[in-house]
């Protein structure tokens, strides 16, 4: 498409949102937008209709939509009017391609200056044709929100399969036999925290030998990543840390109670100070139905109790050797790793069909708008 340019500021006007601290907010379906998107609800609305909200501060630039009256806060700008006859929905899919997010001024505090914005020129489309490329843009946000939505839904599964077959994990319903959770693992090096103190500080690493696994790998479930070795001459002062297939890892810090089990084939390494390792009996605990028990909103909540509401280090060696966890039989639990492989599976399927969602968006977005003649 080729059309002629206009500056923004001809289009329309950012109006500034209005203060409306949390403990203001009164109970309602009225949506608060924050820079970053909505941030609570209010029983009053400050716009009349569909509404482009700007971030003004903090996330500058980032452009969300409300589809119906909603309530813009001070950090940041608004548009539900235009100067001259303009498709407001063609308007907000212009500015994401605009992409304000460049024009921050201040690196103390970010900040978008609306006359800076109003100096950025885009393509002027008659109506009609900004409605048809509208409709083109709708047809492909539609298709990758179906797909992140397919996505968010997926999250729920697991949690409520595992409650379906075992019941509460902490209340045990269904009477399954009880262990703590140090006598279902390994007599030796059972539950194991990565070396602290003088064992292994960044000194100890080497450019090649043996890899020292961290939180990399474990929230990106890849054990292939990672830049972290130990010379295998030093190897010996940490064999007791040791990464083997079928153990449980748990991320301690930063990324807070990620677990990923250790697959087949791993490279040797061991474990940083940052991660923490399970090595489970595998004649009566399943790997995986012992990362989906500790990863359960419930479990997760019995380990706040036990530490008495802690949110710092809540998960270490010496809580988790306490934690009761139940044993239904073994055919069981690995009939739900089965069902936990099957559903990655899909999942991988749908995070792959969101990333084509989201490219096909940003390509018929570039081939909408791009340059204008001046």
């Amino acid at each position: 498409m080729s059309a002629r340019a206009v500056q923004l500021g001809e289009v329309c006007e950012f109006v500034y949102g209005d203060s409306l601290k949390e403990e203001h907010r009164r109970p309602g379906k009225v949506p608060v937008f924050g820079s970053n998107g909505i941030v609570g609800w209010h029983d009053q609305a400050i716009t009349s209709g569909p509404t482009i909200v700007i971030g003004r501060k903090g996330s500058i630039g980032e452009i969300n939509w409300s589809s119906k009256p909603c309530y813009p806060i001070d950090t940041t700008y608004f548009v539900e009017k235009t100067k001259q006859p303009c498709d407001l929905r063609w308007l907000y899919f212009t500015l994401l391609k605009l992409d304000l997010t460049r024009l921050n001024k201040s690196a103390a505090i970010p900040g978008l200056n609306r006359e800076d914005a109003y100096e950025q020129r885009i393509p002027w489309p008659n109506l009609s044709e900004q409605k048809r490329i509208t409709g083109l843009l709708e047809q492909a946000d539609r298709l990758r929100r179906t797909c992140r939505y397919a996505l968010d839904l997926s999250e729920s599964f697991l949690p409520a399969a595992f409650l379906e077959l075992f019941g509460d994990p902490v209340r045990n319903e269904k009477g399954w036999n009880i262990a703590r959770l140090e006598d279902a693992c390994s007599e030796s090096n059972g539950i194991k925290a990565g070396p602290f103190g003088s064992s292994l500080k960044k000194d100890s690493y080497s450019n090649s030998g043996i890899r020292v696994y961290g939180q990399e790998q474990v929230i990106a479930g890849d054990f292939s990543i990672g830049d972290y070795y130990i010379s295998k001459s030093t190897f010996g002062d940490f064999a007791a840390y040791e990464v083997k297939p079928g153990d449980v890892l748990i991320s301690l810090v930063g990324t807070f109670g990620r677990v990923v089990v250790v697959p087949d084939g791993v490279r040797r390494g061991i474990i940083n100070p940052r991660l923490l390792k399970i090595s489970p009996k595998s004649a009566v605990l399943d790997s995986t139905f012992l990362a989906k028990f500790i990863e359960h909103p419930m479990t997760q909540h019995e380990l706040m109790r036990m530490s008495h509401g802690g949110t710092m280090g809540i998960l270490n060696a010496g809580l988790l050797r306490k934690l009761r966890i139940i044993l239904p039989p073994l055919r069981d639990q690995r009939q739900f790793a089965t069902l936990v492989e099957r559903h990655e599976d899909l999942k991988a399927r749908q995070r792959e069909a969101l990333r084509q969602g989201d490219h096909l968006f940003q390509s018929v977005l570039h081939c909408a708008f791009s340059p204008a003649e001046t």
